[in-house]
């Protein structure tokens, strides 16, 4: 069975736009490149050749990966619920800290921690998952079990 990944709008355009990128405007520039590297002769040592037919390769296995998400991925909205979700924003306090952290839960293809935006399947979104406000959820990292608090679900 295959697993769901679930995407935001936001990701699914950004998806989109890299997919449109792609098949336009990177196709084109590798097919100008395969004709310039041709156009110097001998293929066999031929550097700017065996470059380009990599980067057409890595550039075709992109836009395949990117078809396969936009068809298979779930889109989830920001919204609120009772309980952790994906599309949920969540707002959690770590035993003996001061203060909070926010995090929107999201796929695991839009995990950035640089912007709070953890996976449902990392450790904490995992743990966090179906939870409630006031719920308490241990983590084991390597340097130990944390325990959060769960202050706040919007």
């Amino acid at each position: 069975m295959e697993e769901i990944n679930y995407i935001t709008e936001e990701k699914k355009k950004a998806l989109e736009d890299e997919l449109n990128y792609l098949k336009v405007t990177k196709r084109r520039e590798i097919l100008e490149a395969l004709e310039a590297a041709r156009a110097l002769g001998d293929l066999s040592e031929n550097a700017e050749y065996h470059q380009a037919r990599e980067d057409q390769g890595k550039t075709e296995d992109r836009i395949m990966q990117i078809d396969h998400m936009l068809k298979s991925a779930v889109v989830v909205k920001k919204h609120s619920s009772v309980c952790v979700e994906i599309g949920t924003t969540v707002k959690v306090k770590k035993e003996n800290a001061n203060d909070t952290v926010t995090y929107s839960i999201v796929g695991a293809e839009e995990a950035d921690m640089v912007n709070n935006k953890i996976s449902n399947k990392s450790p904490l979104g995992e743990a966090l998952f179906g939870k409630s406000k006031g719920d308490a959820v241990s983590i084991k990292t390597p340097k130990g079990l944390v325990k959060y608090t769960l202050v706040d679900i919007q």
